[in-house]
């Protein structure tokens, strides 16, 4: 009887470690199965996708204009807008037999000039005073003489075609080159966006002034290379603004020095320990992101763990109701939307704090313990904050691109170039502003020692 019961518990243990093996094959499963679906991982780090199966009962619709579909043409330009008319008619032995009307078939078409660029030489008159020998020389405008070689327009358009078009100084070079017929060494060209870089700089620092007085943030962070040595170029922006800021660390330290100890804003971010010990620290209001909690939540549905798996597709399915109703806000009175959404809103507090016994699901539902659960439904309360954070990842898409094709920066002058333009090109296009010109008009401001724009 001894000996079967110790073969009892020796099989009973063997199955308990079996059991616990399973489970740790199932989370290493599952943390291999992650991808830019079910987590926060970027597209690019899908090795392999999935291949889209195809609707066979939907016909492939034709490239280009579709039947039906009004016909968009260019609207013409003005007759003040063209330069040159050159007028084309028969022969007179070929119109004998025809009436010539007042009407014409035109083609307008844009030509390049011939030289594309214009050379003007300031000449500044010497005198000499005849008592003491000492050379006088005639006064030069100031944007002439600081400016140099290029003038305020090529240099605003070399800092246009780096920051807004991507465009490395080779490619740069070899558009003045081959299209403008101008040659200009690689030197001229980084020059030129230091000036730029240099005129920028007020104001880059009138934003940087404001940030701490925003109602409303939201912010976010994505690598970058300096000589080699990992980076981080964050990104804070509001609807009327956006601000880029690069710095060695990733941490609160980077939110403490920029925003202050005293921000009475909200901000809205990911889930990353920096924000989190922010808002810890100084008592700050947070909007967690709704669309990283999902890619969390879908991670756990895609384990293979059968109580994750349900409890997941639970918490997915309540939150599909919330953003059907979110989206529908128009079709309800105020009153019946905040009763749907609070209702919704318990509903999933419900069950997240409900998790079944597994570490991955006690580790989420600590999230929600208490009054931290209003840092993902803050929204609801103030219409003015999104639940997600799209808005700021997409603004990091611009530096995203420019990072893979420059490879980053080498010092402390391309970083203050970086974050300079990038805040310049988001903020115009979020104010409905013209880059080149706003630019153009900061180098004439910063030259002539006048206010910026």
């Amino acid at each position: 009887m001894t000996d079967k019961d110790a073969f009892i518990a020796q099989l009973q243990d063997e199955n308990r470690q079996l059991r616990e093996m399973i489970r740790r094959l199932q989370e290493e499963l599952a943390r291999l199965k992650k991808n830019s679906g079910n987590s926060s991982k970027p597209p690019s780090s899908d090795i392999v996708k999935p291949q889209k199966c195809a609707d066979k009962r939907r016909k492939k619709r034709k490239r280009g204009a579709q039947p039906g579909h009004r016909k968009n043409t260019r609207i013409s330009f003005a007759p003040e807008q063209v330069d040159k008319v050159i007028e084309y008619e028969f022969r007179a032995t070929d119109a004998e037999a025809l009436e010539p009307l007042d009407d014409w078939y035109v083609v307008q078409q844009v030509t390049l000039p011939e030289k594309c660029y214009t050379v003007v030489e300031h000449r500044a008159r010497k005198y000499r005073d005849p008592r003491t020998g000492r050379i006088h020389i005639a006064p030069m405008p100031d944007e002439i003489r600081t400016g140099g070689l290029l003038g305020a327009d090529i240099t605003a358009a070399i800092a246009f075609m780096k920051g807004a078009c991507h465009m490395s100084y080779s490619t740069i070079q070899q558009f003045f080159k081959e299209v403008i017929r101008l040659e200009l060494s690689r030197g001229v060209l980084c020059k030129a966006t230091q000036k730029v870089s240099q005129a920028l700089s007020g104001p880059y620092q009138q934003l940087l002034d404001y940030l701490p007085h925003a109602s409303h943030l939201g912010i976010d962070e994505t690598g970058h290379k300096d000589a080699g040595r990992l980076h981080w170029t964050w990104c804070f922006q509001t609807p009327l603004y956006s601000l880029f800021h690069i710095d060695a660390s990733r941490g609160s330290k980077v939110l403490i020095r920029i925003l202050g100890e005293d921000f009475a804003g909200i901000i809205g971010c990911d889930y990353w320990g920096a924000y989190r010990k922010y808002a810890r620290l100084f008592n700050v209001w947070v909007q967690y992101c709704m669309a990283h909690l999902i890619r969390d939540i879908r991670f756990l549905t895609d384990s293979g763990v059968k109580p994750l798996a349900r409890w997941g597709q639970t918490l997915l399915a309540w939150l599909k109701k919330l953003f059907d109703t979110l989206h529908r806000r128009a079709r309800y009175r105020e009153p019946t939307f905040t009763r749907k959404m609070l209702t919704i809103k318990q509903g999933f507090l419900k069950r997240m704090r409900r998790p079944p016994d597994h570490a991955l699901a006690k580790k989420l539902a600590r999230r929600f313990k208490g009054r931290a659960a209003e840092n993902y439904f803050r929204f609801l309360a103030e219409p003015a904050i999104e639940p997600t954070n799209n808005s700021t990842e997409r603004e990091i898409r611009h530096t995203v691109i420019d990072r893979r094709i420059t490879q980053g920066t080498r010092g402390q002058a391309g970083i203050q170039w970086c974050q300079r333009i990038w805040t310049t090109i988001a903020t115009c296009k979020k104010q409905q502003q013209n880059v080149f010109r706003f630019i153009h008009q900061c180098l004439i401001a910063h030259w002539t020692d006048s206010p910026c724009p």
